[in-house]
Order: structure tokens, then C-alpha cells, then sequence
């Protein structure tokens, strides 16, 4: 009983080594390497992604929390069909001639 148990313990071992060097040797192939790489730079775009939507989600919690619109400062005592400060006027794209 104890023979057959080292020997299969002594078996199992080899074959998990001969898995380890297959996989260590075919890491360190061209192909294996251009693998390796692409990963790196497919979990660096993922990260960036989703520190992006974090960032998006953040800001757009900053700006219900602190009532102000989109692309511009708040709402400052104004509301839908008050009168509003006039705005300075647009100067014209044209050139004159």
C-alpha cells in the first residue's frame, strides 16, 4: 500500500512538472510572447475604461448633488420662463471686407 502511494504520488508530480515546463516553454516563444504582450495591453485599455466610467459616473454625481447643469455653472435663482441676464452678444463670423 505504501509503494503504491508514493508511486502515484512520485507519478502525479511528474506529469504536473512536465504540464509547468510545457507551459514555461511555450511562454517564452514568439507567439507565446505576442500573447503575453496583447494581454498587457488589453487589461491596460480595460483599466483605462473603466477609470474613465468611474471618473464619468463621479462627476455626474458631483453635479446632482451640487445642482449644476451639464457645461455650465448652476441655475442660479432662475427658473423655466424667468427672466434671465442678458447674455453679450455673439460677435459675427464674417469677416469684414
Amino acid at each position: 500500500m505504501r509503494r503504491g502511494l508514493w508511486f502515484l504520488a512520485g507519478a502525479g508530480a511528474g506529469v504536473y512538472g512536465m504540464v509547468r515546463g510545457r507551459r514555461a516553454a511555450e511562454a517564452f516563444t514568439a507567439e507565446g510572447l505576442h500573447d503575453r504582450v496583447s494581454a498587457l495591453f488589453l487589461g491596460a485599455r480595460l483599466f483605462r475604461d473603466e477609470v474613465a466610467q468611474a471618473a464619468s459616473d463621479r462627476e455626474t454625481e458631483l453635479r446632482e448633488r451640487f445642482a449644476v447643469v451639464p457645461h455650465g455653472v448652476p441655475e442660479l435663482g432662475f427658473e423655466t420662463g424667468a427672466a434671465r441676464p442678458p447674455q453679450p452678444p455673439e460677435e459675427s463670423k464674417e469677416s469684414t471686407r
